[in-house]
């Protein structure tokens, strides 16, 4: 198995600059000089699961936050789908896409041999967090209750949100720091210490913000704030203890802030893959709010069976993120070293693992949904719907594993535009396909070919851009 994944002599029609000709770079520290040499299947997996285990932590808190909001009542639930896609896209744009470009600068200078600018591009990272957390905060105590009342939010249910983002949203530079520290961290080739770390923050999260929201252990209660609470304290001590790790002397990288000063081509090495890549995230939340207004003209049994087969494709983020994000150190140093050839081979196994694990899921719910749709309802119309929207997007998951992998492995290789366009094609073809099927009168199975369709076309043209698009200088 692990040859036919590693295997890459299709791709060898692409141009490469002839960078495996360079002189070695000078000796690096032993577990760096590993990313650089070890086998690439066993390598990515040792990186992946501490990912893969430290997303899983996520959901669970997700699914806590959902079962103690639904204590509060039905409005809460509701106000809670309002700020859902603006909390999803901070975690996307700081961990994923900005996350990336800083993981990518970092592994590539230390791939050169280069420790000292991987240092100085840490404590620029650092300040590009510090801006994004304080851009989320303004954005969404100034413009957050015009944001919620567009998507339909009303009298308690806008009351509701706006108390729940104001409080969380005041901590976003927290979650900035957290995800873009623990990138940095990542950049590194250590995955353990930022997945211990996130996990810890997911079991804080969800104790105190079910005691705060719920009044447990004879705490006030204070509703949805006291739920974002939990977030805003968990992330705030995470991000303190980043902190005093880069700086305690501990890490791979040796920060000193009294030799730092500002130098643009720091921030620029870091932005040129990191805010490209913001375009991503940005996109695939608003592929989902188009396509869910579109199906919302269905009816409800339709809009639930598209809601509990959409809650799978967000329990397989966690795979597609731990190989994506676990290659991109790999890449990153491969290419710094000059290694083009590795870094190719690496991305590519990447692909093949998560788009192999994530298409064999997607091919099992497939033939049978019911092992999936059965766990939620027995409702005849939802499921009948549920199954129709697996039978024509479940074929389809490997393509989406195999392209967010590669998404991770061009930002490893400082070559983003490629996956970015492949997302923004994605996002055309379910808004201009879905609104063409809406005014037609089309039946609901056209929608879901339709999602399946926009991942083949995202997977295909995500491969095509890594395939055909020189890597290396």
């Amino acid at each position: 198995m692990s040859i036919i994944i590693q295997y890459s002599a299709p791709w060898h029609m692409t141009i490469d600059a002839p960078a495996d000709a360079v002189p070695p770079v000078a000796p690096v520290a032993s577990p760096i000089a590993s990313l650089l040499t070890a086998p690439i299947l066993p390598t990515l997996l040792r990186l992946a699961i501490p990912n893969m285990i430290a997303m899983v932590g996520s959901t669970l808190v997700a699914i806590a936050e959902t079962s103690y909001i639904g204590r509060l009542g039905t409005i809460p639930l509701a106000a809670i789908a309002l700020v859902f896609p603006f909390a999803m896209l901070t975690q996307m744009m700081s961990a994923g896409a900005m996350g990336g470009g800083v993981s990518s600068a970092i592994s590539r200078a230390l791939g050169a041999g280069d420790h000292d600018r991987a240092a100085t591009l840490a404590l620029h990272a650092a300040i590009i967090g510090l801006c994004g957390g304080l851009f989320f905060t303004v954005m969404m105590l100034v413009f957050g209750r015009s944001f919620f009342t567009l998507l339909g939010g009303r009298e308690r249910v806008l009351e509701e949100a706006c108390g729940y983002s104001q409080v969380l949203f005041s901590g976003a530079v927290a979650i900035w720091l957290v995800n873009t520290l623990a990138s940095v961290i990542r950049g590194t080739g250590d995955m353990r210490l930022p997945s211990m770390t996130l996990i810890g923050a997911s079991v804080l999260q969800i104790a105190l913000g079910g005691t705060l929201g719920l009044g447990l252990f004879g705490a006030p209660q204070f509703g949805m704030p006291g739920v974002a609470s939990g977030q805003l304290i968990a992330f705030s001590c995470s991000a303190i203890f980043f902190l005093w790790y880069l700086l305690s002397g501990r890490s791979r990288l040796q920060l000193d802030f009294r030799a730092f000063h500002f130098e643009r081509a720091m921030f620029l090495d870091i932005l040129k893959v990191g805010a490209v890549a913001c375009l991503s995230p940005l996109q695939t939340v608003l592929t989902i709010l188009i396509f869910t207004k579109i199906l919302a003209t269905f009816g409800t049994e339709m809009l639930a069976g598209y809601g509990i087969g959409s809650r799978l494709e967000f329990l397989l983020i966690p795979i597609t993120f731990a190989f994506g994000i676990a290659s991109v150190p790999m890449v990153g140093m491969a290419m710094g070293a000059g290694h083009v050839a590795r870094a190719r081979r690496v991305a590519w196994t990447a692909a093949a693992a998560s788009g192999l694990t994530v298409g064999t899921i997607g091919l099992v719910v497939a033939l049978d949904p019911a092992l999936w749709v059965s766990l939620f309802t027995r409702d005849p119309g939802v499921t009948a719907a549920a199954h129709s929207y697996f039978h024509w997007a479940g074929p389809a998951f490997v393509f989406f594993g195999m392209g967010v992998s590669l998404y991770f492995s061009s930002q490893g290789a400082a070559r983003v535009g490629g996956p970015v366009l492949a997302s923004t094609a994605r996002l055309l073809i379910v808004a201009i396909g879905g609104i063409s099927l809406m005014t037609a009168q089309a039946p609901a199975w056209t929608l879901f070919a339709l999602v399946g369709g926009a991942m083949a076309v995202f997977g295909l043209l995500t491969a095509a851009s890594v395939a055909f698009v020189r890597w290396g200088k």
